[in-house]
């Protein structure tokens, strides 16, 4: 794994506005897969208590796009084509564990298997589970965001 690149990658998320909002901790496991944590929150909820679906499929987006980015060159960012999620369990819990693994990195697109689970009681239930398209694009004004 490319230090360099964890660096530049992990320096790209503390930047991100809306992981600044959730509170998120991203993590490079190793190349190719990335984990976002997220705590809950009152405004991530619906009023019966569970995480709102738009908040895991922000995680599934963002956490997918780093998965990708992290085996990729380090002038290389993507951008979202398809984004399919199914919510297989209610979210109930103490924070949300987005998971995401590249299953198929090709030279333009790239295919993402994300999967988010909730924690209550330190018991991790599989509340969603996502297949993301990327495309890879080149940055070629030198700009350091990947984002």
């Amino acid at each position: 794994m490319d230090t360099a690149r964890n660096k530049q990658l992990l320096q790209s998320f503390e930047r991100s506005g809306i992981m600044k909002l959730f509170r998120a901790e991203g993590r490079i496991i190793s190349d190719g897969n990335f984990e976002i944590t997220v705590l809950k929150q009152s405004f991530m909820m619906r009023p019966a208590g569970m995480f709102n679906g738009s908040t895991i499929a922000t995680l599934v987006d963002v956490s997918s796009g780093y998965a990708a980015a992290s085996i990729t060159p380090p002038n290389s960012y993507f951008t979202t084509v398809e984004l399919k999620i199914n919510y297989l369990n209610p979210a109930l819990g103490d924070k949300l564990i987005a998971k995401a693994e590249v299953i198929k990195n090709g030279k333009r697109l790239s295919i993402v298997r994300t999967d988010v689970v909730s924690v209550q009681n330190n018991r991790e239930t599989l509340v969603a589970t996502s297949l993301v398209t990327l495309m890879q694009l080149q940055n070629t004004n030198n700009e350091t965001q990947i984002d």
